[in-house]
């Protein structure tokens, strides 16, 4: 691909799809957006529109895991669209990719310090007060860094055991909730039962804004393209490590979902829980206290296991996109650690950034709903545009050994259109009437990372980035040769 390897290939097939089916983590997304869910369709959005996002997300991942076989570098999104479409689409590509990852390392850990905070009420009396949650939220996010400083391969075997963690929590979550309860909601209830306490009176707009849960979930599966570098048998296992990521939660979530609504005792206590989190409350109303913290610690590990994964992801996307000189001061950010071969100030900015865009939810919970849309609108797009640009270059893109054959434009297509319509979605209002405490700000903050794009690309990005070109002068050559 013309990079020299600097990266520690030390990452076997299975670390690479447990990375992805970590950062999904269905434990951590499908619980810290329940809330919002809720009150934003119910049950009957909130298991359909499961069902229905996750196959579109298969569609996505599925094409995107085409032109990751093609191109398996640490780079990912931005790569393949510069290699297919030129600097300026890779260069954007760049921008949202990296605004998605930051954004949901935003919403996953301060959603964390959230369930901590509840634990922590439970266990001892505490109040978590926005400032308080805030404190939790930067404590997890040095945890994390130290974490990911000591290498890759500690990183692998954290998804490993992480893998095993989320299935093992799944199944005591739904089995606690399916054999201790005495009543549990009918089917009725959990398949059909509408609820909508947004202010929106279009429940059209309210299904399509709940779909957000799911969406926001299946996010993060790029990692086993970013870790690629770091994994053997690169061009089979970081394809198959998205699909399988994608297909396997999909089947978890869902059982996850149910079990949960199935358990509810009562509704408005759920939503308007003392805890501040909607789980602990079916936790604590359907086991009691004991069940609802051994629950919540399950819930709280596995949403540590999930940042830590993408934490990895943020920061070789940082070391990638500065390797080819596209952010300020890109000579610090692709610094590696001599021993480790980790990129030790891409790991520290990873952290620092995503703190600093999870401060507005000091002020409000609507705030930090937009963060989890601001993961959302960067990520879901950037995903797209490789999508799109091999549907474009139609017979010139030469796919690698993992492909769709003729299955490649449907799917792709599909997945396209699908991403159009879900980003427009996140960027509209969530809640009415809309103040300054209800303003989605998901909007500004990407208007205001295209802006920075722009004005990096026209001021220094199109003289200093670029991805080099195949091969070494030798070998390319020689290919020249051949092809004469």
């Amino acid at each position: 691909m013309g990079y020299k390897p600097q990266l520690a290939r030390r990452m076997g097939p299975f670390g690479n799809f447990a990375l992805s089916f970590s950062i999904i983590s269905v434990l951590s997304g499908c619980m810290t957006l329940f809330g919002f869910g809720l009150v934003t369709g119910g049950p009957a959005v909130m298991l359909w529109g499961w069902a229905f996002v996750g196959l579109t997300v298969l569609c996505l991942g599925a094409a995107l895991a085409e032109v990751t076989s093609a191109y398996p570098v640490a780079g990912a999104l931005f790569y393949m669209a510069g290699r297919l479409g030129g600097p300026k689409w890779g260069f954007y590509t760049g921008y949202l990719n990296l605004l998605g990852l930051l954004g949901g390392m935003a919403g996953g850990s301060y959603g964390m310090s959230l369930f901590v905070g509840a634990w922590l009420n439970l266990q001892w009396g505490f109040t978590p007060t926005p400032g308080r949650t805030m404190a939790i939220c930067g404590a997890i996010l040095l945890l994390l860094a130290v974490l990911n400083l000591f290498g890759v391969r500690l990183v692998s075997v954290l998804n490993s055991i992480s893998v095993w963690w989320h299935i093992g929590g799944v199944v005591a979550i739904v089995g606690a909730l399916a054999l201790i309860p005495s009543r549990h909601q009918s089917a009725s209830f959990v398949f059909t039962h509408f609820a909508n306490t947004t202010g929106w009176g279009n429940h059209l707009y309210v299904i399509a804004l709940g779909l957000l849960l799911a969406q926001y979930t299946f996010c993060g599966y790029d990692a086993s393209a970013h870790l690629s570098e770091e994994t053997v048998h690169a061009q089979i296992s970081a394809a198959k490590g998205i699909v399988n990521s994608i297909f396997y939660s999909w089947i978890v979530g869902f059982v996850l979902l149910a079990g949960m609504l199935f358990a509810i005792q009562d509704y408005a206590g759920t939503v308007g829980s003392a805890t501040g989190v909607p789980p602990a409350q079916i936790f604590l109303d359907a086991l009691g206290l004991t069940g609802a913290k051994i629950l919540l610690l399950v819930v709280i590990v596995a949403q540590l296991f999930c940042a830590n994964a993408g934490l990895a992801s943020a920061s070789r996307m940082v070391f990638a996109f500065s390797r080819d000189g596209a952010l300020p001061f890109s000579k610090t950010w692709q610094r590696l650690s001599p021993r480790t071969k980790t990129p030790v100030p891409a790991v520290w900015l990873s952290v620092v950034v995503p703190f600093v865009l999870a401060l507005p939810s000091l002020y409000s919970l609507t705030a930090y709903y937009a963060v989890t849309a601001i993961n959302v609108i960067g990520i879901t797009p950037a995903y797209a545009i490789p999508v799109y640009l091999r549907l474009r270059a139609g017979d010139r893109f030469t796919p690698g050994p993992w492909h769709l054959g003729r299955w490649s434009k449907p799917i792709g297509w599909t997945a396209v259109i699908w991403v159009a319509f879900i980003t427009v979605m996140f960027l509209l209002p969530q809640v009415s009437p809309v103040t300054k405490d209800s303003f989605n700000y998901a909007p500004v903050a990407l208007a205001a990372v295209l802006v920075l794009a722009a004005i990096g690309w026209m001021t220094r990005g199109r003289r200093s980035y670029g991805i080099p070109e195949y091969g070494t002068q030798g070998e390319r050559a020689q290919m020249a040769e051949d092809v004469v």
